[in-house]
């Protein structure tokens, strides 16, 4: 395999792991029986791993080990404490075994970006290519849950005839209320199992030897938001990764409902509609970056969000168009996050360079999420009256924070036309 390949595979397990756990954990937490204090200890170990990691763990990575080999130690570890995670339904042994987990794996997203941006000529048209493997991950961990979440007592009781009925019987019979939320342990087994290759693989990675770092590289990746352009794309970033966040903590539970009514085991698979366009966004965007600039294809990745969130809120009624609405996923991902990481390659020192997509991971990982994985169950409950969760009010607050955050990119977002010390990264308008 060529190097290109082999980045594309890892990106395909790197981001399968993440993909195959993380959207239906909001709703198996409470069939545990965990309280909302203990479900929150668990959903912000992600969060709190990407902090930790931006003071610690990148930069220990950073200093002393080949990054290949930081990665697969990562997913050997963590890997096995997947595993764990899919045989427990006790509290502290399930959140002992997530922090270990998330502790390890957060730092490899940083990790996997730079392993791709060293082997790369030409990050602005190759990144986007390499970095849709983890776009086809996430929706390989999707799909075969629409048969392990299914009544099979009831398909062996139709009897069906040939491979066609069979699966037509699959497709009919979705598990429900405490089945499907038990049949879940299975996300984190084959979450595991994903580790685990991965880790085997990274023996087979091109060699990213330890980078010459200063130990104190975050502080200097801090010293970076002196740049008011910078301070504002990490506040911005701050504010869509809370709104992404809320699109996770709920929209599992608001396609299942009677509002919407998407049966158990096709729930996952709506969800990864987005990173089926995801696939296409990431093709087109190095032609967008090049045609519109950083703010305004910053801008409508953004205002993506606001759009999706627009049709969850208020056309709830049209089941189609709410399963529909999910291709602007690709765009909300693409045209921002990735985006982000692209700009920093492009305009940050490279000497801190996995320091500096750290700083960003501090937003996009860590305090957008750890804000949304506490408040989103509170904002929850004040939106519910009995049974019956008030869809719209509930939708429309991380519909009008992604708009504000649009209007903050477009207003004060004004790269300059050469990196931060350094010359000019290239022609792309800002």
């Amino acid at each position: 395999m060529n190097h290109r390949r082999k980045l594309f595979a890892m990106m395909v397990l790197q981001f399968f792991i993440w993909g195959a756990w993380l959207p239906l954990i909001f709703g198996y937490l409470p069939s545990l029986g965990f309280t909302a204090g203990e479900q929150s200890w668990i959903l912000n170990a992600f969060p709190i791993a990407a902090i930790v990691g931006m003071f610690f763990s990148n930069q220990f990575a950073d200093r002393s080990f080949a990054a290949e080999r930081f990665l697969g130690f990562s997913h050997l570890v963590g890997g096995a404490a997947l595993l764990g995670l899919g045989f427990t339904t006790s509290f502290w042994p399930f959140l002992i075994l997530m922090y270990v987990h998330c502790l390890l794996y957060v730092p490899t997203i940083s990790i996997t970006n730079a392993i791709a941006f060293t082997h790369m000529q030409d990050a602005q048209k190759e990144f986007g290519i390499v970095r849709m493997g983890g776009t086809i991950g996430w929706i390989l961990a999707a799909w075969p849950f629409t048969f392990v979440f299914v009544d099979w007592a009831a398909v062996d009781a139709a009897a069906p005839r040939g491979m066609v009925a069979w699966i037509g019987e699959a497709l009919k019979h979705p598990l429900t209320g405490d089945a499907a939320k038990a049949a879940t342990r299975w996300t984190y087994i084959i979450a595991g199992g994903a580790s685990l290759l991965l880790a085997a693989f990274a023996r087979f990675l091109p060699h990213t030897p330890p980078r010459q770092t200063e130990s104190t590289a975050w502080s200097r990746a801090f010293g970076l938001l002196l740049h008011p352009f910078v301070l504002v794309l990490w506040l911005v970033a701050f504010a869509d990764s809370f709104v992404h966040n809320c699109y996770f903590n709920w929209t599992g539970e608001f396609l299942g409902s009677a509002a919407v009514g998407i049966p158990s085991n096709w729930i996952m698979p709506v969800m990864s509609i987005g990173q089926v366009a995801e696939i296409l966004t990431m093709f087109v965007l190095g032609s967008v970056l090049k045609a519109l600039g950083w703010r305004w294809t910053l801008v409508i990745g953004v205002l993506g969000h606001a759009a999706r969130f627009f049709v969850f809120a208020h056309l709830a009624e049209q089941p189609w168009l709410v399963v529909t609405v999910n291709v602007l996923h690709g765009i909300c991902y693409a045209f921002f996050f990735a985006t982000v990481y692209i700009f920093v390659d492009a305009y940050l020192p490279k000497d801190i360079r996995s320091s500096a997509q750290g700083l960003f991971n501090l937003m996009i990982l860590g305090g957008g999420a750890l804000l949304a994985n506490t408040l989103c169950p509170q904002i929850k409950d004040s939106y519910t009256n009995g049974a019956v969760v008030d869809w719209t009010g509930l939708f429309s607050l991380p519909m009008y924070v992604a708009i504000g955050a649009a209007v903050a990119l477009a207003v004060m977002f004004h790269p300059p036309k050469q990196a931060v010390g350094e010359a000019a990264p290239g022609a792309l308008p800002h």
